[in-house]
């Protein structure tokens, strides 16, 4: 890892180059395993690394618009240019203010909604936090008390709000019981008033990865696909809705080379360049990707078949 200082100078040097489009961007082919069958883990993919930020505050998510990002802190976001590196604002809250642990943000429109909880106080309290990303001024708040989880992202799409609520593993200490079992995790659909549409459940496969902690990203990428994170590793797994059931559908795994997990953005506001954004928290840097969009395809695989007389299951 190069020093902080010299890594904002060369961010300038990239932030000024021309960012080829992802689909433009052939990383090598996948591993052999993208030829088996669809009930194996799905291929792994390479992505292309184009900028690192050093970022103070890049200690539990990252959000993004078209000239500007957020490192989002426990109790603190701080607004940065995205052409130098160079920190603006800051919103801070008090050490004993109402902000505990704001986990993960996303920029839509002119507001930033950044995801609140109290965790790891038992029970598990949540809010959306609303904020004017000009001022970085605290504008509005939605309350979701006591729900299904720790509310740990947030992000817009096809017309509706989805939703991260996570539980965990992990041994509480108020209950010494564990902080609401991973398996309990959910990703939900949510109206314009932030009620309930749907729920999915994640797979338990990378449950287990996530274990004994959870879900800690999530953004609907530019393939209508919705990208999710844990908490520890440097993967992205790559997510569809289900056709039928509760259980998204596990596409693809995309790694992320100096990425320790928590809270990820893709950038959207350039539809021909799109960008993924993450954090390393140990390092405290903001790093940007090319993913291999082109190389990710859907398996065709039924699930279910129509039988005529003579073929009926018994």
């Amino acid at each position: 890892m190069r020093k902080l200082p010299a890594l904002i100078a060369a961010t300038a040097v990239l932030a000024a180059v021309a960012i080829p489009s992802a689909s433009a961007v052939r990383p090598a082919a996948p591993a052999p395993a993208a030829q088996a069958s669809a009930t194996a883990e799905p291929p792994s993919y390479p992505v292309t690394p184009l900028a690192s930020y050093a970022a103070f505050d890049a200690n539990q998510a990252i959000a993004v618009d078209a000239k500007y990002f957020y490192a989002v802190n426990n109790r603190t976001i701080t607004k940065h240019d995205r052409r130098t590196g160079e920190p603006l604002l800051q919103f801070a809250g008090d050490a004993d203010g109402p902000f505990k642990h704001m986990d993960s943000g996303v920029v839509v429109g002119s507001k930033l909604y950044a995801v609140h909880s109290n965790y790891p106080e038992w029970p598990m309290e949540s809010s959306i936090e609303v904020f004017d990303t000009k001022t970085m001024k605290h504008i509005d708040s939605y309350s979701f008390g006591i729900y299904r989880g720790s509310l740990t992202w947030l992000d817009r799409h096809d017309g509706a709000w989805w939703a991260g609520f996570a539980n965990y593993d992990e041994i509480s200490d108020d209950t010494n019981e564990p902080y609401g079992q991973t398996y309990n995790t959910q990703i939900v659909k949510l109206n314009d008033k932030f009620e309930p549409l749907a729920s999915y459940t994640i797979p338990k496969p990378i449950l287990d990865r996530f274990k004994p902690m959870s879900n800690s990203g999530g953004s609907w990428g530019p393939d209508g696909r919705l990208w999710l994170t844990g908490h520890d590793l440097g993967e992205a797994y790559v997510m569809e809705l289900p056709t039928a059931g509760a259980e998204l559908r596990w596409i693809a795994t995309v790694d992320l080379p100096d990425v320790q997990g928590q809270g990820i953005a893709w950038d959207r506001s350039n539809p021909r360049h799109p960008t993924f954004w993450a954090i390393s928290r140990p390092n405290k840097v903001v790093h940007t990707f090319a993913m291999p969009l082109d190389l990710i395809k859907t398996p065709a695989t039924r699930g279910w078949q129509v039988l005529g007389p003579g073929q009926f299951q018994k």
